[in-house]
């Protein structure tokens, strides 16, 4: 029982429809959280790096029971590397450009959050994760034939990395240019 708790985070993944978009959530809400709580940029890269471990963690030791037990490659159901993903996507990316604009106008890395701005970031992310995550993009779509664990998890990252590659892109160099 305690398997399918950690690989459906918290029973997410047993929610429908959609199940993948409800396992995505937790690291948006924790990072909204952390910014309400007036959290800086280095302790919520921290929170979102820690579950990025830990969900990922979760997908490797229990993938391949989890492939067993819902009988299938990658199970809807298991949902961690949707959360591994998602942290993976918000990691690093700029929740907050007051103050956070250096000489050349760029988004500097350690900008402190602001709700607002955060809020259209996350929920940015959140769509941008959603869908790549949908669309597998090369290499996604070949290394989800990967093994068990690796399989269920690597789609996702690669997702997130492309996800947050055009994130950092936007808000570090279109958005400035934009001001």
């Amino acid at each position: 029982m305690w398997r399918k708790w950690i690989i459906t985070v918290g029973g997410l993944g047993l929610m429908r429809p959609a199940p993948g978009t409800w396992g995505s959530l937790p690291p948006c809400a924790l990072a909204f959280g952390a910014v309400i709580l007036g959290w800086n940029a280095a302790a919520i890269n921290l929170l979102l790096l820690t579950l990025l471990v830990a969900s990922s963690a979760a997908c490797l030791a229990l993938g391949a029971w989890a492939e067993r037990q819902f009988a299938g490659k990658d199970p809807g159901v298991v949902v961690a590397d949707e959360t591994a993903g998602m942290c993976l996507t918000l990691l690093f990316v700029p929740l907050g450009p007051a103050g956070g604009m250096n000489e050349a106008g760029v988004v500097a890395a350690g900008a402190e959050p602001q709700v607002g701005f955060a809020f259209i970031v996350i929920a940015a992310a959140f769509v941008l994760f959603r869908i790549l995550d949908i669309v597998k993009a090369q290499p996604a779509h070949l290394v989800q034939q990967f093994p068990a664990g690796w399989g269920i998890l690597l789609d996702d990252i690669v997702a997130a990395l492309y996800g947050n590659l055009i994130l950092q892109v936007f808000l570090r160099g279109v958005l400035p240019m934009l001001a």
